[in-house]
């Protein structure tokens, strides 16, 4: 089951749609696009074989002035316009999970607490479904900090508002031995780059992604949306063939995910540190 995130706002139905899916045999995969980047992927294997030691610190971007104009159409439903203010949430569920999912997979450690905040910066906007400007008390600009059980620290941004190119994601990760930049922003006719440096060199180097990171016969040069989303269609049917294949991106990911999104809006709404993972009576 191929599924758009969120599978549900609550990460607790994703969780219960996790669980189901386990439970019928079923194999699932989110569109965690940005996962199956070939300069996500190289970036993945030179973490796992050590490059950066010991993780420190993170600093994830997903951001690009897609809706910087208040003119252009909204991809989001017609609604009553909130008459107390209360910002929703929107560019953290939509375009930051990305790289909050990027976050966890890299650190690799357990999540312990949270604290940040939301902005609406742009309150009037044109909604597509009725081609009228209209209040939209939407999350359209945020940042965050994160604490993590091995000692690490992390950083996460996302904006509908920020002026840039698609797709908009960085991801900087910094360790003991050295670090690493991936940044998914089609610029000059390439669509990623990958630059990574060491203690004992310091200047940050552009590196060529191998081959075997991308589909057969495509480069970086390739439209970033063929490329990437080849990859995770071919990685989600390597999955479903192969019954003892470990699968990435699927529906527990994306529980996990949700459940830091919930608890970024909890600090938010709470004004204060949020304990991770969060406390339940389901």
């Amino acid at each position: 089951m191929l599924c758009e995130k969120p599978v549900h706002s609550d990460y607790r139905e994703t969780r219960r749609a996790s669980a189901l899916a386990l439970d019928k045999g079923l194999r699932t995969k989110l569109g965690f696009t940005f996962r199956y980047s070939p300069a996500v992927m190289y970036a993945t294997e030179l973490i796992n074989q050590g490059f950066v030691g010991q993780p420190y610190m993170l600093n994830a971007y997903e951001q690009n002035s897609q809706w910087i104009d208040p003119s252009t159409p909204l991809r989001q439903t017609d609604r009553n316009p909130s008459t107390d203010g209360k910002i929703e949430v929107s560019s953290i569920e939509g375009y930051g999970a990305p790289v909050i999912d990027i976050m966890h997979w890299w650190l690799d450690a357990p999540l312990t607490s949270v604290v940040g905040t939301m902005r609406n910066f742009v309150p009037e906007r044109v909604v597509r479904s009725t081609g009228r400007m209209q209040r939209m008390n939407i999350d359209d600009g945020d940042m965050w900090v994160c604490e993590f059980g091995s000692g690490a620290i992390a950083s996460v941004q996302s904006s509908y508002v920020t002026v840039g190119n698609y797709p908009g994601i960085e991801v900087r990760i910094y360790g003991s031995e050295g670090a690493i930049i991936v940044r998914l922003v089609e610029e000059r006719g390439i669509c990623e780059t990958i630059k990574t440096a060491t203690k004992n060199e310091v200047e940050f180097e552009e590196r060529e992604i191998p081959e075997r990171f991308f589909p057969t016969g495509m480069t970086s040069r390739d439209p970033w949306p063929e490329l990437f989303y080849t990859n995770l269609v071919a990685d989600f049917a390597s999955e479903i063939l192969d019954p003892d294949a470990t699968p990435q991106g699927d529906f527990a990911q994306g529980a996990l995910v949700q459940e830091t999104i919930n608890a970024f809006e909890a600090s938010f709404r709470e004004r204060r540190w949020v304990d991770f993972p969060l406390v339940t009576n389901d």
